[in-house]
């Protein structure tokens, strides 16, 4: 048995611009259509690109006040969370949307820049945490992804 807890995940697009709203009950709760892109690797190591699929995307609280400051139509994106299956009130119709534990930009297809607050300085203690080596690896520029 593994100690390592696991989520399903998506990786994909952002599709529509993401909107901010609040619940009957006042939550806050962050909305965007998202585009997950589908490949099939063919016998011969080639790679076919299959339809892309749209779904539903929410998350709620901290999570929508933050992904909708950061997250805009078109950005790649990487999120954890659960399934929500349901019946949808207009049409009685079944429907599932993905629910954001948390989301990131996909640092494998996005170019960004990490801006850190300085670290407080801790007693030194030799080459582990908190060393000389260690405050100038935090003082060194911002890093980036790709």
């Amino acid at each position: 048995m593994s100690s390592i807890e696991t989520k399903p995940s998506v990786t994909g697009f952002i599709a529509t611009e993401p909107k901010l709203s609040r619940t009957e009950d006042g939550t806050l709760r962050f909305y965007a259509r998202i585009g997950i892109e589908h490949s099939r690797q063919e016998p011969d190591g080639s790679w076919t690109q299959l339809e892309t699929t749209f779904h539903d995307m929410a998350a709620f609280r901290r999570a929508a006040e933050e992904g909708h400051k950061r997250f805009h139509k078109g950005d790649k994106f990487v999120a954890s969370g659960r399934v929500h299956e349901y019946t949808r009130a207009k049409d009685g119709e079944a429907a599932e949307e993905f629910i954001v534990s948390s989301f990131g930009h996909d640092i494998a297809r996005t170019q960004y820049e990490v801006h850190r607050a300085p670290r407080q300085s801790a007693p030194s203690r030799g080459a582990g945490f908190g060393s000389k080596a260690q405050s100038a690896r935090g003082a060194s520029p911002a890093a980036m992804g790709m």
